[in-house]
């Protein structure tokens, strides 16, 4: 059984959103069909970057979007939040590379799991290192029979 890809739409302060989208195809070369990217200009208003997000999202022809976008309660947030409102689209925000990694990884999957993925591999990313502990929302896997320093995603 073929599963059509879900569509993720990054909507970040400029230039942070073409950033991401670049980092994502340094690592999987195959997702630029799947991700695309609104960069909000500084000075541009609320509804033009609205009008631009639902163009977007048009012209991906999904059936499924995970909305990602940075700051929760800034413009591109609330414009995302817009966006999603009354769709079966889902919206993230808060959006770090993690994340975005781990949306493209399972993009195959149901929304629902896509996006509940994506929001672990965003909090999972985020470690205090250094100091001489294991990192700080991880457990040390020397516990679990394993090398702590042995990576992995």
């Amino acid at each position: 059984m073929t599963t059509t890809a879900n569509h993720i739409l990054l909507i970040a302060h400029a230039p942070l959103a073409h950033a991401l989208r670049e980092c994502a195809l340094h690592v999987f070369a195959d997702c630029g069909d799947d991700v695309s990217v609104l960069d909000v200009p500084p000075h541009e208003s609320p509804e033009a970057t609205l009008a631009a997000a639902q163009t977007l999202l048009a012209q991906s022809g999904a059936a499924r979007t995970l909305v990602l976008a940075d700051v929760f309660g800034a413009t591109p947030s609330n414009v995302a939040h817009r966006l999603v409102e009354g769709t079966p689209a889902r919206l993230l925000v808060g959006v770090n590379l993690p994340m975005l990694l781990r949306a493209i990884c399972y993009r195959h999957e149901p929304l629902e799991q896509q996006a509940a993925r994506a929001l672990a591999g965003g909090q999972q990313g985020i470690l205090q290192v250094g100091g001489g502990g294991a990192p700080q929302n991880q457990n040390s896997r020397k516990e679990h029979g394993q090398d702590r320093d042995h990576h992995q995603q």
